[in-house]
């Protein structure tokens, strides 16, 4: 099974109740679960009860780390049902107690007024080896300790301007990263919102790490605290979208950024925004 075959069954929910939805965590070597997972996995629980509208905000918190070996129960609470719009909560639960919550809000499409920011100019994915390749040749002598982030994603990512993960050197607190799904995933609204939103954890983080000069292994513990994603337009997530990243703040021993998501024609699909924990060790 490919990667992207593997994720689209991982975000295929099993009904247990009314308003009650099991998710299970692909078999790899985390040691909880992944963040974007369960806001995906969240989303696709929310949409199960709505019937003709589309998803324009979330709002989420990670409470507990998810265990990977254990399934997670999704509970779905209809907050409200307007002629506009309507609200869910969704909260995950594993051994009884909470790990995320999330708020999300769903609209009937209309016209409206339309403006947007410019997508910033980069290189063109095609000119930038993918993470993988980048990261391949960085462990070349020593494979086995970047075994990790060696294994192929279901989420294809090439960074315009990365930071060595060995050796990481301070840089100003912005990225820009282009990814896609790797596969054609068709233009069905409610998987392409569920995959951008899985992929949108994957970076963001990091990028109020790059002022300070360290990397994912410069023996710091890191955590998704919150994600809140705004979806502006539909998009194919399966055509490259590029990831505009900034960090304007980092205290208290949390990171805060944010992103913006264009579609290689400039579209402006989403907006995001996170806080990270970034607590250096002794």
């Amino acid at each position: 099974m490919s990667a992207m075959d593997e994720l689209i069954a991982t975000l295929t929910l099993d009904p247990i109740e009314v308003n009650l939805f099991r998710g299970i965590s692909p078999a790899d070597a985390r040691v909880r679960i992944f963040g974007g997972q369960v806001v995906a996995q969240a989303l696709i629980a929310a949409y199960k009860t709505i019937d003709d509208r589309v998803c324009h905000s979330l709002q989420s918190y990670f409470i507990r780390p998810g265990d990977p070996t254990r399934p997670v129960l999704y509970q779905v609470e209809h907050s409200r049902d307007g002629k506009s719009f309507t609200t869910r909560r969704v909260i995950a639960i594993q051994k009884g107690e909470q790990i995320f919550n999330m708020a999300c809000s769903f609209q009937l499409p209309e016209q409206g007024f339309g403006h947007q920011s410019a997508m910033p100019t980069a290189p063109a994915p095609i000119d930038i080896p993918e993470e993988r390749e980048r990261l391949r040749a960085e462990f070349a002598d020593q494979l086995d300790a970047a075994r990790h982030w060696l294994h192929e994603l279901p989420i294809e990512m090439r960074a315009v301007d990365p930071i060595s993960m060995r050796d990481p050197r301070p840089a100003p607190p912005e990225q820009r990263v282009w990814f896609r799904a790797r596969g054609d995933i068709g233009e069905d609204i409610v998987l392409n919102q569920a995959l951008l939103a899985y992929a949108s954890d994957f970076s963001l983080l990091g990028t109020a790490m790059r002022p300070h000069g360290i990397s994912w292994m410069s023996g710091v513990q890191t955590a998704s605290l919150d994600h809140v994603i705004w979806f502006h337009r539909p998009t194919n997530f399966s055509r490259w979208h590029l990831y505009v990243q900034d960090s304007p703040s980092a205290s208290g021993a949390r990171g805060f950024n944010r992103g913006a998501i264009f579609r290689e024609d400039g579209v402006l699909v989403a907006s995001t925004a996170q806080e990270g924990l970034i607590r250096k060790h002794d």
